[in-house]
This record gives C-alpha cells, sequence and structure tokens, in this order.
C-alpha cells in the first residue's frame, strides 16, 4: 500500500493527528538513498486510487495495474483497449496481473477460457508481469498471507499446459526490448464482432510478433491493420507460437485490408512472421 505514505494521502487519513505537513515526500527521499547504495534494488508499488503515475514519479520502477486487472474481470474490450491507449512511459513501469496475494485466485475469477485470453493480454503488454504462486497450476482457494497451511487442491493439467506455452512464447528478447504498438481492428457494415478484439503488436529487428485476443464469449471476425510497411512485396510464413498452427499471408493484403482473423470464445493468436525462406534464423534468435 504504498500510496498511503504520500503526503497528501497520510495528511487526509490521519488529519491533525499527522502533525506538521513534511517538506519532502517519504518515497522521493527513500528510493533514491537506497538506489545510491544498491542501484539494481527494484522498488515495486502496491498502489491504488489511481496513484500509481504519481509513484512512478516518486522513483518506483513499478506500480501494480490494478485497473487492467478490474477492465479484464468485469468490462469489455473497449475498456482494456483504452487503458492500453496511455503513455508507453508509464504503461512500462505498470505491474499487470491477474491474481495476487489480495484477489480472487484467478481460476476461480475467471471461466477457464476468460483466464487464459487475460493471461495472454497480462503477459504480452509492456511492464513487469507478476504470477502467483499456484497460478500455473489452477488453485481456487485464496489463503490468507499469514496462513501456513492450505488444503491439497487437484493440478488443472490443462491449464498447466497452457502456461507452460505462454510462458514459453513471451520468452523473447522482443518482449523486453522491442517496440510495441496498439493495433487498429475492423470489420464491416454488418458484422461489428470486431469490437470484442484487442491486438497489439511487436518488433525488434526482424523479429516480429502480434498478439491477438478475444475478450468475449462470443465467435469474432476482423481484420487487424499490421503496422510495418516493410512487409510489403513479400510473402510471410505467420506462425501461432501457442497452438503451433503455421499461415502463409501476402504482405501486400495484410497492409491493405488486414490480417484477417477468426478467433472463438475467449481465443487468442499469438503470432510470429517470418520471410518465407527465414523461419529457421528467426526461430534460433528468438
Amino acid at each position: 500500500m504504498a500510496m498511503l505514505l504520500l503526503n497528501a494521502i497520510f495528511e487526509r487519513t490521519w488529519g491533525k493527528r499527522a502533525g506538521q505537513l513534511p517538506a519532502t515526500e517519504y518515497w522521493a527521499d527513500v528510493i533514491p538513498g537506497i538506489k545510491k547504495t544498491h542501484p539494481e534494488f527494484i522498488f515495486i508499488a502496491e498502489a491504488y486510487w489511481d496513484l500509481e503515475w504519481e509513484l512512478q514519479q516518486k522513483g518506483f520502477d513499478f506500480c501494480y495495474d490494478k485497473r487492467l486487472y478490474d477492465r479484464l474481470e468485469h468490462d469489455n474490450a473497449e475498456s482494456v483497449r483504452l487503458h492500453l491507449s496511455a503513455e508507453p512511459a508509464y504503461q512500462k513501469k505498470l505491474l499487470r496481473f491477474i491474481e495476487n496475494h489480495d484477489e480472487p485466485r484467478a481460476a476461480a475469477a475467471f471461466s477457464p477460457g476468460k483466464e487464459q485470453a487475460a493471461a495472454v493480454t497480462i503477459s504480452s503488454v509492456p511492464g513487469a508481469r507478476l504470477f502467483h504462486e499456484g497460478q500455473f497450476e489452477g488453485r481456487k482457494v485464496r489463503l490468507p498471507v499469514f496462513l501456513g497451511r492450505r488444503p491439497t487442491e487437484p493440478v488443472d493439467k490443462t491449464l498447466q499446459a497452457f502456461y507452460m506455452k505462454l510462458l514459453a512464447s513471451i520468452n523473447a528478447p522482443i518482449f523486453r526490448d522491442g517496440e510495441w504498438e496498439l493495433c487498429q481492428c475492423n470489420g464491416w457494415p454488418d458484422n461489428s464482432s470486431f469490437e470484442n478484439l484487442v491486438a497489439w503488436s511487436w518488433v525488434m529487428g526482424s523479429d516480429r510478433r502480434l498478439i491477438v485476443v478475444n475478450l468475449s464469449d462470443n465467435v469474432v471476425q476482423a481484420h487487424v491493420q499490421v503496422p510495418w510497411n516493410e512487409v510489403k512485396g513479400q510473402t510471410w510464413r505467420v506462425t501461432d507460437t501457442l497452438s503451433n498452427a503455421g499461415y502463409d499471408r501476402d504482405g501486400d493484403e495484410m497492409q491493405s485490408s488486414g490480417l484477417y482473423v477468426e478467433l472463438g470464445p475467449w481465443n487468442c493468436h499469438f503470432l510470429q512472421f517470418a520471410r518465407i525462406g527465414e523461419e529457421k534464423s528467426i526461430k534460433t534468435a528468438a
């Protein structure tokens, strides 16, 4: 609860009991002091009340992104898309999660398909990713942090296999050092299902990725605008690293009308692009 030590919040909480307002902020004094001696130390703020940006300015390396969690659990794709439209400098310092010590277990709060869609989302956008102990196994019982015992729960083998594939898919330099961009999705006059999609791309050197997520319980069709001019004039091998499915797509078509996608409820594409003939070198570089 790092925001409780901000001067304005502390004063609002304790009133006259707090005494005289300090001349400086606690975190603005403490964090640089620690970093001077231990520059590798990472400060993570458990933060709420829309104070993430202020805490970032005080020196925190990352702040909890509770707003994204709430939107994934309760709101629609447009709400998530708007949240991801924030400035990149702000997003890079957010800690994404769908489960922690305070929230219900993801396997209890989300349906299996929705959990996987939410997990793909928080794992492939800028910022840090937090996975809670027991999340991969599908534990449903949330324990108080001070309790030293817990019930035996069966491992959800399907969910565990999904997370292993997801971890392998995001274990690439591009998701740490690449350039991220939110992508536009379009439909046609008699089909507005594209509104249930969110999509973004990563690029680093010759490595290109596109993630498309259906955040609804309906089948969706759309064209996703691929924001890479250099795809023109070439045929590309597109591989879904979660399903291992492969497709050949024309670069000119992807640049003009967009990449056509059709996804079932809560399904996603985790796509890697390579020019025909370069698939092996791209895979090795990743």
